[in-house]
C-alpha cells in the first residue's frame, strides 16, 4: 500500500469516528470489528476483504467484556486499519491476512491503553471544574462533554494514523520475505481465532446464568437465517 496522507485521510477519519463509538458517542455498535473492518476495506475498494478480516477479529473480540471502567482493547480504530490494509493488498497475497489480523490485535491493545489515559485526562478536567459542577452549571457539563468527545476522536485518529503508518511501512517488507503457502497462513490464523472464541464462550457459559441456552438459541437463529438466505 503506497499511499500519501491524502489517500489514507478517509481511513484516519473513519478510525476516529468508530473509535469514538466504543465509549463516547453514539455507542451504536458500529465500532464492532465486523462493521469497522468492512467499512475500512470499502474505503479502499475491497469491502469483501474487510469483511473477512472483521469476521476473524470478531472472534478475538468475543473475549472482550467492556463493562464499566474495566480495561479492554479498542477494536474500532484497529479494525478500520486492518480492513483497509488487507483490502489494499493484491488478492491472495500470501500472509496478508495474518499480518492484518496481527496488526489489529496489537493496535487494539494500544488503543485500549490510550483510553485509560483519556479517562485520567477527563478526570483532571472534571476536577478543575468541580466548583462549577457542584453549583449545577450546565455550561460546565456541556464543556466537559464536548472536550471529552473531541479528545476521544483525536485519540482514536492518532491510533489509526499510527497503525496505518506502521502497516504501510512494514507489511509490504514482511510480505516480500514471507515463506510458506497462503493455505497454511490462513488456516493458522483462523485456528487461533476459533480457539480464542471457544475459550471466551466457555468462560461465558460458566459465568452467565443461562449462557448456554442463549448461545444455542443464537446459533439456531443464525443457521436458520443462513439457510433462508441460501
Amino acid at each position: 500500500m503506497h499511499a500519501s496522507f491524502v489517500d489514507i485521510l478517509p481511513l484516519i477519519m473513519l478510525g476516529g469516528l468508530l473509535g469514538l463509538d466504543v465509549v463516547g458517542f453514539p455507542q451504536a455498535m458500529i465500532s464492532r470489528p465486523l462493521v469497522a473492518a468492512t467499512l475500512g476495506g470499502a474505503l479502499v475498494g475491497g469491502a469483501g476483504a474487510g469483511l473477512l478480516v472483521g469476521a476473524l477479529l470478531e472472534l478475538f473480540a468475543l473475549e472482550t467484556l467492556p463493562f464499566g471502567a474495566s480495561r479492554y482493547p479498542e477494536w474500532g480504530s484497529a479494525s478500520v486499519v486492518a480492513g483497509g490494509m488487507y483490502a489494499s493488498q493484491p488478492p491472495d497475497q500470501v500472509g496478508a491476512l495474518a499480518l492484518a489480523v496481527l496488526l489489529a490485535l496489537a493496535l487494539a491493545q494500544i488503543g485500549g491503553l490510550s483510553m485509560i489515559s483519556l479517562r485520567r485526562l477527563n478526570a483532571r478536567w472534571a476536577n478543575r471544574r468541580a466548583a462549577a459542577l457542584e453549583r449545577g452549571s450546565g455550561r460546565a457539563v456541556a464543556r466537559l462533554q464536548v472536550a471529552g468527545l473531541t479528545a476521544d476522536f483525536v485519540r482514536a485518529s492518532i491510533v489509526a494514523t499510527g497503525g496505518l503508518v506502521v502497516g504501510t511501512l512494514l507489511i509490504p517488507t514482511v510480505l516480500a520475505e514471507w515463506r510458506g503457502t497462503e493455505e497454511l497462513a490462513r488456516s493458522g490464523t483462523v485456528a487461533v481465532a476459533i480457539a480464542v472464541a471457544a475459550a471466551a464462550g466457555w468462560k461465558l457459559f460458566h459465568a452467565v446464568q443461562g449462557g448456554r441456552l442463549f448461545f444455542l438459541g443464537g446459533l439456531g437463529a443464525g443457521l436458520t437465517l443462513l439457510l433462508v438466505l441460501l
